[in-house]
């Protein structure tokens, strides 16, 4: 079918999530005109002990490491153990938050039957068309996709008991983003939790090549552009593991997933739900995360949490502090916890990822040098 020929209905289908998009984005740069600055901390209340903040304070700039090597740098806990420690002696009832809520499951499947129909409406229609609807709608549902392979790599879906159901599930969200990531994902993002801010376990760090090479705004937004690539290689560089069969299985479904879109809907089909990883995990809105979670947009801070519209896309996944303190508490409660424990998230905090995105490429102290590392 010629995209001329596209139904009525397709059509305002496309426009009302385009112009969602655009609303959701146009409202993430209000909030950060209404918070001048890149970073504020509005919540009050009674101080935690110093001891909460000794080492969720204390990381440096991967740049700063870079030119201290011959000091000694000592990573003798993962930044947030303290801070969890604390927070649940004075708030125990926050335990009652942790465990699974399967609800995503429901959303996860509304989102991949959405990509599969948006494939076959554009399956005939032209590139233009395709690249357009591959930024504002596959790269929105394809990170919503994978910031639902994040939750669910948590065992946040059917609970610790299943992790196969949980496994299974992740595969699943995978299938639009045509890369094979869910498990390999959940493998490395273990050690992302168990060792923030070591430069070789925690993978999200950039290597020191990356922060050598891209400076430059123009190669920063280069960087923001391949990010995808990067960010998906740099694991197996960094800190290898031993392939298991349920990355073998993930493959060979993603693989089976590919071939049958290709088979029945054509190449273009396909072509849009790649843009979709491409683009959505790259320069767009969505991809801010990335960068607000743990670059040091103030001093020491090792986590930074963004409170915004656009984490209705991501299932909360900008309540970053909130999440590594509890890593088992579902995305749908992770408001709650701030709410209880307020002065433990009287920190400075991110408004809008197009700022972050901003400021990383135009401002000379942001980029990949600037992601946090510890201990010195």
């Amino acid at each position: 079918m010629d995209v001329t020929n596209i139904s009525y209905i397709g059509w305002l289908q496309l426009s009302n999530q385009s112009i969602w998009l655009i609303y959701v984005t146009l409202l993430d740069l209000h909030k950060a005109s209404e918070e001048p600055g890149a970073l504020k901390s509005p919540i009050g209340g009674t101080k935690p002990d110093k001891m909460a903040n000794y080492l969720f304070q204390r990381f440096k700039t991967l740049e700063y490491k870079m030119r201290h090597e011959d000091e000694k740098w000592e990573f003798t806990e993962e930044p947030h153990t303290t801070r969890r420690r604390e927070i649940l002696q004075k708030y125990p009832q926050i335990k009652k938050l942790m465990g699974p809520d399967p609800t995503i499951a429901y959303i996860v499947t509304a989102e991949i039957i959405a990509q599969v129909f948006m494939a076959w409406l554009l399956s005939e229609a032209n590139w233009a068309t395709i690249v357009i609807c591959g930024y504002l709608i596959s790269a929105t549902l394809n990170h919503s996709l994978g910031s639902a392979i994040h939750e669910i790599g948590h065992n946040l879906a059917f609970g610790h008991a299943r992790p196969l159901a949980n496994r299974a599930l992740g595969m699943a969200c995978n299938l639009p983003m045509v890369v094979p990531i869910s498990v390999s994902y959940k493998k490395y993002h273990t050690d992302h939790h168990k060792y923030l801010g070591h430069e070789q376990m925690d993978v999200d760090i950039p290597t020191q090549l990356e922060a050598w090479l891209f400076r430059r705004w123009y190669t920063k937004l280069l960087w923001l552009i391949i990010h995808p690539l990067i960010h998906g290689i740099r694991p197996f560089y960094k800190s290898p593991k031993p392939v298991t069969v349920l990355e073998l299985t993930n493959a060979g479904a993603q693989l089976c997933f590919d071939l049958c879109i290709i088979y029945t809907l054509g190449h273009k089909a396909l072509v849009y739900l790649l843009l979709g990883t491409l683009f959505g995990l790259g320069c767009h809105p969505l991809a801010g995360h990335f960068i607000s979670e743990h670059y040091l947009f103030t001093n020491g801070q090792a986590t930074h949490s963004y409170y915004g519209p656009l984490n209705i896309v991501l299932f909360n996944v900008g309540y970053h502090v909130e999440h590594h303190d509890f890593p088992y508490i579902p995305y749908t409660r992770l408001p709650e916890v701030r709410r209880i424990a307020a002065e433990y998230y009287d920190l400075p905090h991110h408004t809008s990822w197009v700022k972050v995105l901003y400021d990383f490429v135009f401002d000379p102290k942001i980029g990949p040098h600037a992601r946090g590392v510890g201990f010195l």
